[in-house]
């Protein structure tokens, strides 16, 4: 068998003879759980008429041999081209497949493993005094923060000692956490969905890295906020978790606020591809609005005459 007959194999053929079985099966379109980590929602993408796969959670695509490569490698295995051929000539013979995915700790168990540092003491609104008065140094209104946010009581296991910070909720019931000197997270990471408003028809989806740039673009629409519905992802590292948001649901826009910089170029590239893999759905990047500037929220505070904090 050489590479031009390996890759006339099927991706589906292959999957089904490593036990890996579709989650969401659309005859052109099929979605995996990743072969190559654990995760709840699937990220690993199957092209039925170009028999391509790619690999949303790590950004790497390509055909079968290159699958059965990067499979090798992730099983420990050698990893060549001859290697993969091999490995085919087995699967597609009599001799039975040896290779054996990994032992990996499921999420659950990890989570059990890992301590959280942070401890959630008290949910409250946002007042002006303190938190208010730091978002407003940002350009953002706190009539548009209290949609969005609130103000949490932390507290910290490892130094013993309890503060304030914004908290912004994802859909895992985790707080995405920000003030003027600390940005993190309590609870799982995950994206937080914000739905349309009511009697919108569903056609766009909006995708913003964090709350900040999402608040700084309602601000600048005087507060009106956006009518369809709406992504934060809180990390482009969540992209994987955002995608079945959007999958199959006949949004006929992606609207994309990624950052300008190589991180957000490649989180644009991400949602590119991932466009062109449903039926009708056109893909808006919206860097140009906010260049030069890094983010939204730094173009909006540049618009306002604001200064950059420092600290922060």
């Amino acid at each position: 068998m050489n590479i031009e007959q390996a890759n006339t194999i099927t991706m589906a053929e292959i999957l089904d003879k490593l036990n890996i079985v579709p989650t969401n099966d659309k005859g052109n379109d099929v979605w995996y759980l990743s072969p190559f980590r654990n995760e709840k929602t699937a990220s690993f993408h199957v092209s039925r008429k170009k028999n391509k796969w790619y690999d949303f959670g790590e950004r790497v695509g390509g055909d079968v041999v290159g699958f059965v490569c990067k499979y090798l490698e992730f099983c420990g295995e050698p990893h060549s081209v001859s290697d993969a051929l091999r490995l085919l000539r087995k699967m597609w013979g009599s001799q039975a497949i040896s290779l054996t995915l990994p032992q990996r700790k499921t999420p659950t168990e990890e989570a059990e493993e890992a301590e959280p540092a942070l401890r959630l003491k008290k949910v409250e609104p946002l007042t002006k005094m303190g938190l208010g008065n730091y978002l407003e140094k940002r350009g953002i209104p706190l009539d548009v923060a209290k949609r969005h946010l609130f103000q949490i009581r932390v507290h910290n296991k490892k130094t013993d000692k309890c503060f304030r910070t914004l908290g912004f909720k994802n859909e895992d019931d985790g707080w995405e956490l920000r003030n003027p000197f600390f940005k993190g997270v309590l609870g799982p990471k995950t994206i937080t969905a914000i739905p349309r408003e009511q009697n919108t028809k569903l056609e766009a989806i909006h995708i913003f890295e964090g709350f900040l740039d999402l608040l700084s673009a309602i601000a600048q629409m005087k507060g009106k906020g956006f009518k369809h519905d709406v992504i934060v992802l809180n990390s482009i590292a969540c992209i994987p978790k955002a995608l079945p948001y959007i999958q199959g649901y006949g949004y006929k826009v992606i609207y994309t606020w990624m950052d300008n910089d190589d991180a957000g170029s490649k989180a644009t590239e991400i949602f590119a591809e991932f466009a062109k893999t449903e039926e009708g759905l056109l893909h808006k990047p919206m860097n140009d609005l906010y260049k030069p500037h890094k983010d939204v929220n730094e173009w909006w505070m540049a618009k306002q005459g604001l200064k950059e904090l420092a600290n922060d």
